[in-house]
């Protein structure tokens, strides 16, 4: 069976790529550069060049393909233009809906993000959301919007789509992110200081690479039409989450807690310099209110539905740390 992915250059666009080729499907890959290094190499591979704001060559990609996988974003904390956010994740979602009806595509998985489902307060948010929403980027306004539209080409046009929303996701993969957990792991490892948000026991959820895309596969095979799912992992707070580093790694790196006031005066700052040198920030002022609330998530509908099983933050920070130390040492 062919597979038409797009994002297959991103961090989980990528290994997706690699275990669907490895399980014998013949994979179409939508890249914008095939010579980037990040391209996926594998005999299944058939790599396309094109882009998802282009339907055209969307269109030539998807020839034949039974099943899509679209993955592709812009995923930053910041745009000098924030309309590209809507132009790729948005525009660039309906160019992928309308050419897999057209092409009477059976299935479509669409990545979305948890970020959009709100923060929690007593217990881990739903597929539904917390009634406590915390959408004030750019980012998450077009990841909202674009899941809207797979919901709309699901009710309205018959195509059978199914939702998977990731939270912070961590593991052996390629680097796509200027700001990403794998790097914070990284700089701990290597005994660098790092800051953390403070109160310490504030909760957030880290799943784990392998299991994300365990979870894409595991949507497409027996995910129900229209429906959506959360593919997590443990919930913990940001002092459980580096003590458990500390003790997998050894490492003696410092971790000291910072107010919330003074991040959003050094992102106030970022984002005054951004808008003279075009530079993407390190945290935005709207992504602070991100770090400082508790946002944990339940991963029990994908558990119940798709026989998903997150893996343990210890054993996967474990593999990470391997992964690192072996990047590291070649």
């Amino acid at each position: 069976m062919k597979i038409f992915i797009t994002g297959a250059t991103g961090y989980v666009g990528h290994e997706l790529c690699l275990q669907l080729a490895g399980k014998g499907f013949c994979v179409h890959a939508l890249v914008r550069d095939p010579q980037s290094p990040r391209v996926p190499k594998h005999n299944n591979i058939r790599v396309f060049k094109g882009d998802i704001t282009n339907r055209l060559t969307i269109r030539h990609a998807m020839k034949e393909c039974l099943v899509v996988f679209h993955t592709a974003a812009m995923v930053k904390l910041w745009a000098k233009e924030p309309s590209e956010f809507y132009r790729v994740n948005v525009n660039g979602t309906r160019n992928v809906l309308e050419e897999a009806v057209q092409q009477g595509v059976r299935k479509l998985v669409f990545t979305s993000t948890c970020g959009i489902l709100g923060r929690s307060v007593d217990v881990p948010v739903s597929e539904t959301g917390s009634g406590y929403p915390v959408i004030n980027n750019d980012y998450d306004q077009s990841k909202l919007a674009a899941e809207n539209l797979v919901s709309e080409y699901y009710l309205k046009r018959g195509l059978f789509t199914v939702i998977v929303s990731l939270s912070k996701v961590y593991g052996p993969g390629i680097e796509t992110h200027p700001v990403s957990v794998n790097k914070v792991i990284r700089n701990f490892v290597q005994g660098k200081i790092t800051f953390i948000p403070k109160p310490a026991g504030l909760l957030a959820n880290y799943c784990f690479i392998s299991d994300v895309v365990k979870g894409h596969i595991l949507a497409m095979e027996k995910g129900f039409a229209g429906e959506k799912y959360i593919l997590g992992g443990e919930n913990v707070t940001y002092a459980e989450f580096f003590q458990q580093l500390r003790t997998a790694s050894g490492s003696r790196a410092t971790v000291i807690p910072v107010p919330g006031f003074i991040v959003k005066r050094i992102a106030a700052l970022q984002s005054l310099f951004c808008k003279i040198n075009g530079k993407d920030p390190f945290v935005t002022p709207g992504g602070v209110d991100h770090l400082f609330c508790n946002k944990t998530f339940s991963s029990k509908k994908a558990i119940g539905e798709l026989g998903y099983q997150p893996t343990s933050l210890q054993t996967g920070l474990r593999h990470t740390i391997q992964f690192i130390n072996c990047k590291e040492s070649r």
